[in-house]
């Protein structure tokens, strides 16, 4: 919307925009009052224009309804048809076509006791009348406003007389004839429209005669009162000579209008100046002078007048349209500059103390954080920046006694040849230092010049020479503390920066302050996350056997944020089979690496069981169960296991079978001969401690030299690739069925392993080997007892072709006790197998599932001491249970080769 130009306010008056609360012109006094003049006579005029239609519409509606019932009443026929018998069917006709021709709602013919004979809505005739008959009876006529059928109605009432000619006689009936009231709102609803339309032009012709005559007025008088104008040009007076801001008025000449106080003073012009040409004035610079008569513009531009800078601001003045002069401000900044420069150096120091708090102590590395103290502070701060720290530190311990020898951990400087100390060097400060001084005070201490510090050059003279002549003169030292224990020092530089002073001393305090906090919080995680990795290494198994049914390599990586509970194991299992296990524990820290051994204990105790894979895996999360419910009740929040999987393989060297169950843990992978890999889908199983999930193994078929391949999650999930991506990448890596286990497992590792691992890395991979079938001898046992001798006869014989003579009397023992045993007392069949391995291994298989104990017989006693007799001559012994029966076994030593010579 473009504003006419008279109505824009003249110069000066800006002033009033001071006081939010402005008063109103007097053009806009008059303008609101008129305005409200015509609107409060146009709504009176509406207002009774709409009483008095409404009045007129409901008392036409009166007239025109007694009217209508009168004429009706008076009608001839009325009362012959009344005395017919059945008036209804005479009267209702000629109702409706006088109902509609009189332009009535309804009309009702009634006897004396109110019971209809006529009605627009027929189902109405012959029920009561709705309405006051009371005074119709008596000969009135009665108008009124009732809800009758047809709505709200306002109807009247008139009484038909026996005769026709006298008034006063006997009723005997009642007409009542009338309208709706919505077909009478109606009528006023159309007056409506014409009422507000002439009284809306009325309002609009009035509202703009008001307008045009305050425009005329406020262009008159500008806008302004003349209370206004006083208070306008008083404020005006009192700001110009108040303001800190020197304010200048020419016209167009060169002369000077105006000059504030000031303007005066900054210009050193006389009181009189005003009314003066520019060039006249005593005291103004020449400079000044020829700015103010060019006329041109500026903006922020900057004059010396004397001792003194000025930030001029010129621009043109146009009170008519045109240039006739210039407003000028002038403002002193010679202080600001002052300030200016200070307050430059304080925002420097707080950005860079701020960039300390966001870029020392990124990571819990004792080191790093070190480093990047010294690197923050370079150059903004220090030309160069040396940590040195005490050497517990480095290991995180804490240091129990302020000591002088300390190891330079960071360095940083704006080169690299200066001749400080390098990086490692252990250094041992004298007690002259001021680094040994600040150790001991725990203050830091500020050395402006370093070739008058006898003390410091004590330390190392030809050194401190080195550093002299190569610049460097002034030196911060500050001790670096944490809760009261200085950890090291810091020393600050400068070479090519002005010398440190005492406001310096305090943002390097600040500076060490905050690292100091990084670095002790990286002190006590490598403490925490160095005990954490010894817990878990001596929970791990160190030395794997070594195994005819496989050959192993594994590997494990604690995570670099925490030691997690990652976890594997090998378990020799009888039978020339073995057990594969790994797992995961939710968590990270001491307690993940405790549960994680409580895990590893129990598989082993299970284990020596020989309890089927799905069916171990139960009772370790019943373990886990009960673990929990133990620790629910504690004080500590990490007592149960939260969370942890499984995965448990047995491998059968005979069968070259493989039984597999999972507890909520990622499959395995098979690498086949030929360089095949699969990731078979097994029964996944819920998470351990969760109860109340049946437990499901699979049986694979692995060929001699195929490998399996077990892991935990950390290996193939990263920020940086989700599982699936981690799986192709597992694939890729395993696809290659010539290598051994341990060139495997450094692919694998080369192709997964991430540079800083957020969880525990744990890979174990297995090449399976077969047992040859000429060192597997397996007979089947008639079910007699007569049938010993014979088995015990064959068994020897098969021993000495494979050159264990010295073991067939121990041997026969064992065999003769056992098959005597499941003959007695367990179930056909039984079958007896023998396996040539590492040791030898004698197998009795029965139908029954009954459990062998070991008994110590009495002396009396004459039986009982057979199992006795295979404990004593075996290494050890067992049973375990198939779906066919169960198995007792027993395992001798071979004999020593070099005692025994070649077989």
């Amino acid at each position: 919307m473009v504003r006419d130009p008279s109505l824009q306010p003249v110069p000066g008056t800006s002033v009033r925009s001071l006081s939010q609360k402005r008063p109103r012109s007097v053009a806009r006094q008059v303008f609101v009052l008129q305005v409200a003049i015509v609107v409060l006579l146009a709504a009176g005029a509406v207002l009774a224009l709409v009483l008095q239609s409404r009045h007129d519409v409901d008392r036409e509606a009166r007239t025109r309804s007694v009217a209508v019932a009168q004429t009706f009443a008076h009608s001839l026929g009325l009362r012959q048809a009344l005395l017919t018998p059945d008036p209804s069917a005479i009267l209702q006709p000629l109702t409706e076509v006088t109902r509609k021709d009189a332009g009535v709602d309804f009309i009702v013919v009634m006897n004396d006791q109110g019971v209809r004979y006529t009605h627009p809505l027929p189902d109405r005739i012959g029920k009561q009348f709705v309405g006051t008959i009371a005074p119709s009876l008596a000969g009135q006529v009665y108008t009124e406003s009732v809800k009758g059928p047809l709505g709200q109605e306002i109807q009247a009432v008139v009484p038909v007389f026996a005769d026709p000619y006298k008034d006063g006689g006997k009723v005997v009936a009642l007409v009542s004839a009338g309208l709706t009231v919505k077909n009478v709102t109606g009528v006023f609803q159309r007056q409506l429209p014409l009422i507000l339309g002439t009284s809306a032009v009325g309002i609009a012709l009035a509202t703009a005669g008001a307008a045009l005559i305050s425009r005329r007025l406020r262009r008159q008088t500008r806008g302004l009162g003349p209370l206004e104008m006083t208070r306008m040009y008083e404020h005006h007076d009192a700001v110009l000579h108040s303001v800190r801001e020197g304010v200048l008025i020419t016209d167009g000449g060169g002369r000077l209008l105006l000059a504030n106080d000031e303007a005066k003073r900054l210009l050193r012009l006389p009181p009189d100046a005003e009314g003066q040409h520019i060039r006249e004035l005593s005291g103004l610079d020449p400079q000044m002078a020829d700015l103010l008569l060019s006329g041109r513009e500026t903006t922020d531009e900057v004059h010396e007048a004397g001792d003194r800078l000025l930030v001029v601001n010129q621009r043109a003045t146009r009170p008519r349209g045109r240039p006739e002069g210039t407003a000028v401000t002038i403002r002193d900044s010679t202080e600001m500059q002052v300030l200016s420069t200070r307050a430059e150096a304080a925002r420097k120091r707080l950005r860079l103390l701020y960039d300390a708090g966001v870029g020392v102590g990124t990571t819990l590395d004792v080191q790093q954080t070190a480093q990047e103290l010294a690197d923050v502070a370079v150059p903004r701060f220090a030309d160069f920046v040396t940590v040195d720290l005490a050497e517990p530190v480095l290991r995180g311990d804490e240091p129990t006694a302020v000591k002088s020898d300390l190891r330079r951990t960071g360095i940083s400087g704006i080169r690299d040849d200066v001749p400080l100390y390098p990086r490692g060097r252990l250094i041992d400060f004298l007690p002259s230092t001021p680094q040994a001084r600040g150790l001991s005070t725990g203050r830091a201490e500020l050395v402006t010049d370093l070739t008058d510090a006898p003390g410091w050059h004590a330390q190392d003279p030809p050194r401190a020479k080195a550093i002299v002549d190569y610049g460097v003169h002034s030196l911060i030292t500050a001790p670096l503390k944490a809760r009261g224990v200085a950890l090291g020092v810091v020393n600050f530089w400068r070479s090519e920066k002005e010398p440190f002073d005492e406001e310096d001393l305090t943002v390097a305090e600040e500076l060490v302050a905050r690292a100091g906090v990084s670095i002790d919080n990286a002190r006590r995680y490598t403490r925490e996350h160095a005990l954490a990795v010894a817990l878990q290494r001596s929970l791990l198994p160190r030395d794997l056997p070594e195994l005819s049914a496989v050959e192993v390599a594994h590997f494990y990586l604690p995570a670099q944020s925490g030691v997690g509970g990652d976890w594997f194991d090998v378990i020799p299992l009888p039978g020339a089979r073995v057990a594969l296990v790994v797992g995961d524990v939710v968590g990270h820290g001491l307690h993940a690496a405790a549960s994680m051994g409580r895990l590893r204990t129990a598989v082993l105790n299970f284990s020596s069981l020989d309890l089927p894979p799905d069916e171990l895996l139960a009772r370790l999360d019943d373990l886990v169960q009960y673990i929990d419910q133990g620790m629910a009740g504690g004080d500590g929040a990490e007592g149960g296991l939260i969370g942890a999987t499984c995965l448990y393989a047995v491998y059968d060297a005979v069968t070259q079978r493989c039984t597999v169950a999972r507890a909520g843990h990622m499959p395995p992978a098979v690498v086949r001969p030929d360089g095949t890999v699969e990731i078979p889908e097994l029964p996944a199983g819920a998470p351990l401690g969760l109860g109340g999930f049946p437990f499901e193994s699979a049986e694979l078929q692995l060929s001699e030299g195929t490998q399996l391949v077990l892991y935990t999650d950390g290996l193939i999930e990263d920020r940086a690739r989700d599982i699936d991506e981690g799986l192709v990448l597992l694939r890729s890596a395993l696809a290659h069925a010539d290598r051994s286990p341990e060139e495997t497992c450094r692919e694998v590792l080369a192709e997964l392993l991430p540079v800083r691992p957020r969880d525990d890395v744990a890979l174990l991979v297995a090449r399976t080997s077969a047992l040859p079938a000429d060192r597997i001898a397996e007979w089947e046992v008639p079910f007699e007892p007569s049938a010993v001798g014979a088995m015990r006869a064959v068994a020897m014989a098969k021993l000495e072709e494979w050159g264990l003579a010295e073991l067939t009397f121990g041997t026969e023992l064992v065999l003769s006790e056992l098959i005597t045993n499941a003959i007695r007392h367990g179930a056909a069949p039984v079958r007896v197998r023998l396996l040539y391995d590492r040791v030898l291994t004698c197998e009795v298989f029965d139908g029954s599932s009954s459990s062998p104990r070991l008994h110590y017989a009495k002396t009396e006693d004459e039986g009982g001491r057979g199992l006795f007799l295979v404990a004593q001559l075996s290494r050890r012994w067992g049973a375990r249970y198939t779906p066919d029966g169960k198995v007792i076994w027993s395992e001798q030593p071979l004999p020593d080769p070099e005692e025994t010579g070649p077989a």
